[in-house]
């Protein structure tokens, strides 16, 4: 990341960092450029086209462009909780043997409810660490990661719950968002901001674990053994366990009763869509273009950066356009 971003400046890019956009100017409905904040100091960044590469958790800049009447509908998501295995057990059940040659195991399963959600498994870290990630004030949301030697001897990835705008509760372009809030507050309140822990077993009985298994927390941050299902809605509850019976089918022992759930995951994808033309360019605003994960039109890093390649070469395309007419009234004059 480092060497792309040095070679990046090279070529005349400026990162800012500790910097965060407040707001957006226009003069006779034409980008001007944004604000800035960083330090406490507004900086104004003149501009004639803007890129919203924004990510799916930027909360303020979606009440920002919507104050600012960028045109912006709910998207479907899901939302559920990191599981964690023995790393030798999925193993044993993939490879067949057990064998410190081989790599650390990892798996992509989905499914589907009886009542047609999907569940699917999300961001796998095999031999990884479940991370306290929240971001916001008395909201608890996890993520997954691996280092490079996969070699904690746990695995764990989310598996999630599809959930649609008929599940938010409001017409409200933000209403995704708040859904989101509230499971991530529920979760937090029942530890006290700690990472509730819960074996799988206990989770389908709706109970509180009072002792472990053979599985133990790998986390990064603390953790407090609890019932999930205190802090998530009865569709998701009911998704995940039928999901993991499902994936049992394929990975022999993916729900023994030691297997923990860990809560919660809330950030899979975008909540909300901000809505574009044939452009690539905003609906209300031209020249600002909606892009990736955060603005609705990708699923992941890999989707993410072909959307921000798609937006790179419609942009060159209008500038070599604007260049072509430019030429074409010099050479008549």
């Amino acid at each position: 990341m480092i060497a792309m971003r040095t070679e990046m400046e090279r070529l005349g890019c400026t990162f800012l960092f500790h910097t965060r956009m407040s707001d957006i100017k226009q003069k006779d409905g034409r980008l001007t450029g944004i604000v800035t904040v960083r330090g406490g100091n507004e900086i104004f960044l003149p501009a004639d086209r803007l890129v919203l590469a924004i990510g799916h958790s930027a909360r303020d800049t979606f009440s920002l462009l919507l104050e600012k009447e960028l045109s912006i509908s709910q998207k479907a998501f899901a939302v559920g909780a990191r599981v964690e295995h023995c790393q030798s057990d999925l193993d044993k059940a993939q490879y067949g043997i057990e064998d410190s040659m081989l790599p650390a195991s990892s798996y992509q399963l989905t499914a589907k409810t009886a009542d047609g959600r999907g569940v699917y498994s999300f961001c796998m870290c095999p031999g990884g660490y479940v991370v306290n990630a929240s971001s916001e004030q008395e909201a608890l949301v996890v993520n997954g990661m691996s280092n490079a030697k996969r070699d904690s001897g746990y695995a764990n990835s989310a598996i999630v719950v599809t959930v649609s705008p008929e599940d938010f509760g409001s017409e409200h372009p933000l209403a995704g968002v708040e859904f989101q809030r509230r499971c991530e507050r529920k979760m937090y309140a029942i530890c006290g901001g700690k990472i509730p822990v819960q074996r799988y077993e206990d989770f389908v009985m709706n109970q509180k674990t009072s002792s472990l298994g053979k599985v133990q927390p790998c986390v990064k941050g603390r953790w407090h053994l609890a019932n999930l299902r205190e802090a998530l809605p009865k569709s998701i509850v009911n998704g995940m366990i039928e999901g993991m019976e499902q994936f049992a089918q394929r990975i022999a022992g993916f729900d023994d009763g030691d297997t923990l759930i860990l809560g919660l995951e809330s950030r899979t994808s975008s909540p909300i869509r901000i809505e574009r033309d044939e452009n690539l360019e905003s609906l209300t605003w031209k020249r600002i273009y909606p892009c990736g994960e955060g603005a609705g039109y990708a699923g992941g890093i890999m989707s993410a950066a072909m959307d921000g390649l798609r937006i790179a070469i419609k942009i060159q395309e209008k500038i070599q356009a604007q260049k072509g007419d430019s030429h074409a009234v010099t050479d008549k004059g």
